[in-house]
């Protein structure tokens, strides 16, 4: 059922990603022009990521009709496999965008309802930006999803992924301006325009632009889940390197700026924590040799820089799975971190984490949650 309105309008937001989930929508993958070895390895981590997330929350892997029985066998009995054709695997960014709706009844109990927003999609840019020619699979998947938990949709015409935005549920957007205002997604559209759009989609009040994503996240045009997160209202991670020849370190220093200097929706000072990237991680000979490079998909080539960050973890109801990535005095700092950061959360770590980023992005790329439909002691604002 397709609602009239904006979201806003009908009194939905976006949640935090903190708060709790009915499930984790993931994807699988297949593509050999994108994932090495006809993706046997991306498998493998796949599978682990779902079987992490699987012990906090229920799980729904997509798998086209080819592959079905092949992520059913590598994949724990506890979840649930689904067939839905795709592109690509990545759900943040072709998966719906949820949203809730909260209200006070008679009892004083809060109820959340949940619906979805259909965003459009490019494939990251377009024919000739973008990371494969054809998309029109990953244009059905967030209807697709939302047919299959049979819940209401927004449907927005405007170009967006999910991984571009990142909400603290209490009014406050971060996105960068490298990605939202690129001219390869809606040249059409003004800043002012774009930041209504997601104020009257995501239910925010304020955005917060940062100029630049991470250093080489060239696939995404700089989305911000690579860049920074919030943790908390308030609080935020920051992708940090204290290397002053890395081309991140200025890309840093800069977004500090931006944020040092802002305000979240409520009027709150943030307090940014740094995050250190691993040292720079490149695309070896032999793992571009194993990716079908012909003319479909962006080319791979050897020697490419990774756009690898411990910001693109994903936070489960109770844990936070975050990337590893074999560097291991950046790999148990990033842990350490995220534990302040989490101290209520079990932080999992994800060994081969690298295999992920080898096609583009991370943990929180491929993975989109489904807020919970909760009945709780509510007080009245």
């Amino acid at each position: 059922m397709d609602l009239e309105g904006s979201p806003s309008l009908l009194k939905f937001h976006m949640p935090a990603e903190w708060e709790p989930h009915s499930q984790c929508w993931m994807g699988w993958p297949e593509r050999p022009d994108n994932w090495r070895d006809n993706a046997v390895h991306a498998q493998r981590v796949f599978a682990k990521v779902a079987s992490a997330i699987s012990k906090f929350e229920c799980v729904t892997v997509c798998a086209s009709a080819s592959q079905w029985e092949n992520a059913r066998s590598q994949l724990p009995a506890n979840i649930r496999v689904v067939e839905l054709g795709m592109n690509d695997c990545w759900f943040r960014d072709t998966g719906p965008t949820f949203v809730v709706r909260k209200r006070i009844s008679n009892s004083g109990t809060s109820v959340e309802s949940v619906a979805g927003i259909d965003w459009n999609f490019n494939s990251w840019g377009g024919i000739e930006d973008g990371c494969y020619t054809d998309w029109s699979l990953d244009l059905q998947v967030a209807w697709k999803i939302l047919n299959i938990e049979k819940l209401p949709r927004f449907l927005n015409k405007i170009i967006l992924e999910g991984g571009s935005i990142h909400v603290d549920g209490e009014g406050t957007c971060l996105t960068t301006e490298e990605c939202l205002l690129n001219k390869n997604r809606n040249p059409h559209l003004s800043k002012g325009q774009i930041e209504d759009i997601l104020k009257d989609y995501l239910g925010v009040k304020k955005i917060i632009w940062l100029p630049r994503g991470l250093y080489g996240d060239d696939d995404t045009n700089g989305h911000i889940d690579n860049m920074c997160c919030f943790v908390k209202p308030g609080m935020v991670l920051l992708s940090w390197t204290d290397d002053q020849t890395d081309p991140q370190y200025e890309r840093s220093i800069e977004a500090l700026s931006v944020l040092s200097k802002a305000t979240d929706a409520k009027g709150r000072k943030l307090e940014t924590v740094k995050l250190h990237v691993p040292d720079p991680l490149y695309l070896t000979d032999e793992e571009a040799a194993g990716i079908f490079q012909d003319g479909d998909a962006k080319a791979r080539p050897s020697c490419t820089r990774l756009a690898a960050s411990y910001v693109n973890f994903y936070i489960a109801n109770g844990a936070v799975i975050a990337p590893q990535f074999g560097d291991q005095k950046w790999d148990d700092e990033a842990v350490r971190v995220l534990a302040r950061a989490f101290p209520n959360h079990q932080i999992v770590g994800i060994e081969g984490a690298r295999e992920i980023v080898l096609g583009g992005g991370n943990i929180h790329c491929i993975t989109q949650q489904q807020p919970a439909i909760t009945s709780a002691p509510l007080k009245p604002e």
